[in-house]
């Protein structure tokens, strides 16, 4: 559950006379609508659509590895820890995900491999999977059919706020897309080897798409690899920012609950996510002159 988004300070508005009143409007932008912050009368591409369910497997696929080069390059790698997993489009009871003991800087899409709910290579790569990584994620698909991506890394800062075992405040404009959109898990029962424990956690996950796991880091789910990416980024950014603010010792203003709600509104919404991750992953397309996709 969010922390309430209350200021230190009460402030009293006339909706009558205040712009930034009651009168904004939080109600939810669909998943399919235009990205909000694309505007001058050409429209933005944004997500694609598909006919063609391989076509789209084979999307998810580039978009996953590419996903694994921002996360190498923002420094998210320790040692064989850490995956990414992606609902297979054609048989959506099972799903994609990286191979054990491979630098995140170096996968393509082709190095991805295809496991059924009970863990075995079906398709892809031939590779085995890292067995914490499969109890966690196939939990969580299971659990959540709306979950097509998630995401898990051991990350300096997700691990370190996670000892605290509490969700993040809402301090900036950038952590309004977490406002009652996060949960806090906050049993560690030590590495995830049995499947007890993924379910125990995809449980606790309820409707949030990010996850802090006491004592253990930071997990962010989406509608698309790209969302659940970018929420991961973002995450461990804003768990950076507060301990650097909370390191000043100084009174801090939390955004109240209504200028929160009307920002996670438009920046938390799958397609302005999906946008957020397009320069970071248009980037790492570039700099391996298209080897990420191959």
């Amino acid at each position: 559950m969010a922390p309430s988004a209350t200021t230190t300070e009460t402030v009293v508005r006339d909706p009558a006379t205040d712009p930034v009143s009651l009168k904004l409007d939080s109600g939810p932008v669909e998943d399919d609508a235009q990205d909000p912050f694309a505007t001058g009368g050409v429209p933005y591409e944004g997500m694609p659509k598909f006919d063609d369910l391989y076509k789209k497997r084979q999307w998810q696929l580039e978009h996953m590895a590419g996903a694994f080069r921002v996360f190498a390059r923002k420094g998210f790698t320790e040692g064989a820890a850490g995956h990414i997993s992606v609902r297979d489009p054609v048989d959506p009871d099972t799903f994609w995900i990286n191979p054990y003991a491979k630098h995140f800087g170096m996968l393509k899409a082709s190095d991805m491999v295809h496991v059924d709910e009970h863990g075995q290579v079906i398709g892809g790569a031939r590779s085995p999977v890292n067995t914490a990584g499969f109890m966690i994620h196939s939990a969580i698909h299971k659990a959540h059919p709306r979950v097509n991506a998630a995401c898990h890394t051991h990350s300096k800062f997700g691990k370190a706020w996670s000892s605290f075992g509490k969700p993040l405040e809402i301090l900036s404009q950038d952590a309004c897309n977490f406002y009652q959109n996060q949960a806090v898990y906050s049993r560690f029962g030590g590495v995830v080897m049995e499947k007890e424990e993924g379910e125990r956690i995809a449980e606790a996950m309820g409707d949030a798409r990010c996850v802090i796991l006491q004592n253990h880091g930071l997990l962010t789910t989406g509608s698309t690899v790209d969302e659940a990416a970018y929420l991961f980024t973002l995450a461990e950014r804003t768990c950076e920012v507060q301990m650097r603010i909370d390191a000043t010792g100084r009174d801090k203003i939390i955004v109240d609950d209504e200028e929160a709600a009307y920002t996670a509104k438009f920046n938390a919404n799958p397609t302005t996510l999906y946008t957020d991750f397009q320069p970071d992953y248009e980037y790492e397309v570039w700099m391996s002159n298209g080897e990420v996709c191959k």
